[in-house]
């Protein structure tokens, strides 16, 4: 079995509800939720004239290939509503793999782990409630020394660990 930790994110409709049902299709397509952040909403980033997003991060025990798994999160995303559209724009839901396992994975479509974790705030601070000791595979600093010394100002306030989402 594999660990993956993946990033919910929407700023788009009725974000909650849609992130109830992102996790009840993890669930049943990707594997075992173990663990979940707080609910966090933080400021648009890139592009900033937007709303503000809803972000939580979730750990989920797979048997899914990395390249399976990132096939599978992004048909869940198009059948939650999520439009192609540019980067960084508002969108109904977003899913992004931070995590596998220990592993680094540069593939055209797919980077492992995320290449844009340690510059974001709003990926750094749900990581840090849920694995505040994980050693990212690539600057062999745990999260919390990540979010200790990540440059970005952009607020990110908790809003809630809904219960409704417990694994």
């Amino acid at each position: 079995m594999n660990t993956s930790i993946i990033l919910l994110g929407a700023n788009l409709g009725d974000r909650e509800a849609t992130f109830k049902n992102a996790f009840g299709l993890i669930e049943e397509h990707v594997g075992n939720i173990t663990n979940f952040s707080s609910m966090y909403e933080t400021a648009a980033w890139g592009v900033t004239d937007q709303p503000d997003f809803l972000n939580q991060i979730i750990i989920v025990q797979t048997k899914l290939s990395p390249q399976k798994l990132i096939h599978v999160l992004q048909d869940i995303e198009l059948s939650l509503g999520r439009k192609l559209r540019e980067k960084w724009h508002a969108r109904t839901i977003d899913i992004d793999i931070l995590f596998y396992n220990e592993a680094i994975i540069e593939e055209d479509n797919l980077q492992i782990p995320h290449p844009a974790i340690a510059s974001r705030r709003f990926t750094l601070v749900p990581l840090a409630e849920v694995v505040p000791e994980l050693i990212h595979p690539v600057h062999q600093i745990s999260i919390r020394q990540l979010l200790h010394l990540c440059v970005d100002t952009l607020p990110v306030r908790r809003v809630t660990k809904d219960e409704r989402h417990s694994a």
